[in-house]
C-alpha cells in the first residue's frame, strides 16, 4: 500500500490575552499528533502550527496562507468572532475547519466540524441546575463579544421559561480586568447567582475583585453568590489564583477528575507530555478528539478533500477520555456527555451530575428551544455528589 502523508494546519493565539486556554487547546492537539506517530501505519500527519496571538485580522491572514499552501484540514479557534472571521476563507477554499471549543450554537456550515459543546450540552444543563439548586435571580457578565452575547440571550430565554429572571448584563472589552463598578452593581442587586460569559485575562480578574469584594463585606461569596459559567476551566483556575479559586460552578463535557481509565490515561499522557503545563482542560480534549476524528477520516477517505473527509467523519466512534464521542451526521457537531461540577482548593473540578450517555447536538435548540417551558428537553444529568 502507497504511503500516505497529510499536512493538517494548527491555529491557536498561544499568546493574548486567552493565551491560557489556548496553549491547553494546542497541547491537547500536539498529545493526539504524538499518539498517532507513534502508532505508525501508512498514513502520517503532520501538524503546520500558526499562531494568530487572538488579533482577528491574522487569524484570517493564517488561515489563508495555510489554505493557499494545500493544506484543507484545519483544527484551531477559540473564539466565536475568530470562528466566524475564517469561516469564508474556509468555504471560499473549500476546506474544513475543525472547531475545538463549546460554543454558543446557532451556526451552521459545510465547512466546519464542530468537536465542542452546543448550547443545549452545555447552557441548557447550567440553567437546569441553577433554577433547581441555586436559584432564578441571574446578574450576567460577559466579554463584549458574540460568545457572552449569545449565551447570555440563551442562558435567559431558559431561565425565564422556569419562572427566573435576569436583573442586569454587563459586558466589558477582551482583556479589560477594572471591574469594581461591576462588582459594585452585583452586591446592590445581590441575585442568586451570576453566570459569566467573560474569557481570559477578563475572567481571572472578575473572579479575584469579586471574592475581595465579598470578603471585605463579610459575605461568604461561594455559598451567598456562587459564580457559574461553561467556560471555566483547570488552566483557568491556576491563573485565578488560591484566594479566589474554589466554589465556582462549571458546565462542560470533561472535567480532568473524571474517574475512568481513559481519562486517567489521557491525563497521565498529557502531564508526561506537557510537564510545564498549562494543565488539561475541556478544550484540549475537544482539540484531542478533533485530531484523533480527522486522522481516522483522512484514513478512511484516502484524501483531504473536504467533501470525501466530511463524509467518513459520519462514520467514526472514539472512545474519548469523557467517553464515546460521534459526530452527527445531520449537524456535524458532536454528541457529548454534559456533566455540572464544582471548583475546590487543589485546583480541580468535582463533578456534581452527568448525563448518562452522550447528548444528540441540537445547536439550533429545535429540539430543546428555551421559548418555552413546554417544549424543554434539556439533558438529564445524575447527581454524582450532592
Amino acid at each position: 500500500m502507497t504511503r500516505q502523508h497529510f499536512q493538517i494546519g494548527v491555529m491557536f493565539s498561544t499568546t493574548g490575552s486567552y493565551s491560557v486556554v489556548a496553549r491547553s487547546m494546542l497541547n491537547g492537539a500536539s498529545l493526539a499528533f504524538r499518539e498517532l506517530a507513534e502508532a505508525g501505519g501508512d498514513v502520517t500527519f503532520e501538524p503546520v502550527v500558526v499562531n494568530p496571538s487572538g488579533d482577528l485580522q491574522r487569524y484570517r491572514a493564517l488561515s489563508l496562507d495555510l489554505l493557499k499552501a494545500g493544506i484543507r484540514q484545519v483544527v484551531g479557534c477559540y473564539t466565536s468572532s475568530s470562528r466566524k472571521e475564517v469561516i469564508p476563507c474556509f468555504e471560499k477554499y473549500d476546506g474544513l475547519l475543525w472547531y475545538p471549543s463549546h460554543y454558543e450554537g446557532f451556526e451552521s456550515s459545510d465547512n466546519v466540524v464542530y468537536t465542542g459543546a452546543s448550547p443545549n450540552q452545555h447552557v441548557l444543563p447550567l440553567v437546569d441546575y441553577l433554577a433547581s439548586r441555586v436559584g432564578t435571580r441571574a446578574f450576567c457578565v460577559g466579554s463584549n463579544y458574540i460568545w457572552a452575547w449569545e449565551n447570555n440571550r440563551i442562558f435567559r430565554e431558559a431561565l425565564t421559561a422556569r419562572g427566573g429572571s435576569v436583573v442586569a448584563e454587563r459586558y466589558l472589552p477582551v482583556g479589560d480586568t477594572e471591574f469594581d463598578q461591576v462588582v459594585a452593581a452585583i452586591l446592590d442587586q445581590r441575585p442568586d447567582f451570576v453566570f459569566n460569559n467573560l474569557i481570559g485575562t477578563s475572567n481571572y480578574a472578575f473572579f479575584r475583585a469579586f471574592r475581595a469584594a465579598c470578603r471585605a463585606r463579610g459575605i461568604d461569596q461561594a455559598m451567598a453568590i456562587p459564580v457559574a459559567s461553561c467556560t471555566l476551566s483547570e488552566p483557568e483556575l491556576a491563573e485565578i489564583g488560591t484566594e479566589a479559586v474554589d466554589g465556582h460552578l462549571s458546565s462542560s463535557v470533561y472535567f480532568s477528575s473524571l474517574d475512568s481509565p481513559a481519562s486517567t490515561a489521557f491525563i497521565s499522557a498529557y502531564a508526561k507530555a506537557f510537564p510545564e503545563g498549562p494543565v488539561s482542560s475541556a478544550d484540549a480534549e475537544a482539540s484531542y478528539i478533533a485530531v484523533k476524528l480527522l486522522a481516522a477520516s483522512l484514513t478512511q477517505a484516502g484524501t483531504d478533500e473536504a467533501r470525501a473527509v466530511r463524509a467518513a467523519v459520519a462514520n467514526q466512534r472514539l472512545l474519548a477520555p469523557q467517553g464515546e464521542v460521534r459526530i452527527d451526521p445531520q449537524t456535524y457537531h458532536a454528541w457529548l456527555t454534559p456533566r455540572i461540577a464544582r471548583s475546590a482548593t487543589n485546583g480541580q473540578f468535582e463533578v456534581l451530575l452527568e448525563a448518562r450517555s452522550p447528548v444528540a447536538p441540537d445547536p439550533y435548540l429545535v429540539q430543546s428551544s428555551p421559548r418555552f417551558a413546554v417544549t424543554m428537553r434539556a439533558p438529564v444529568l445524575r447527581v454524582v455528589k450532592s
